[in-house]
């Protein structure tokens, strides 16, 4: 089945791509390339739940940084 999430930035997606495997080796999900049918519906969500945790910290970092007015 072919994913129906656009990426707003096209050019990002190797950038998520790696970023996706960084997460999962960090938390200990044996992600790889290609099938990955042999994990469970947990592991992959926690991949998703910490990539976007991460994100959303570093963003709040850059956000502290600036004079938001």
């Amino acid at each position: 089945m072919a994913s129906r999430n656009r990426k707003v930035v096209p050019q990002a997606r190797a950038a998520l791509e790696q970023f996706k495997y960084e997460v999962a080796n960090e938390i200990g999900v044996p992600l790889k390339p290609g099938y990955n049918g042999d994990l469970t519906s947990a592991q992959n969500g926690s991949v998703g739940g910490y990539m976007v945790k991460k994100m959303i910290e570093q963003q709040e970092q850059q956000m502290a940084g600036q004079n938001i007015k």
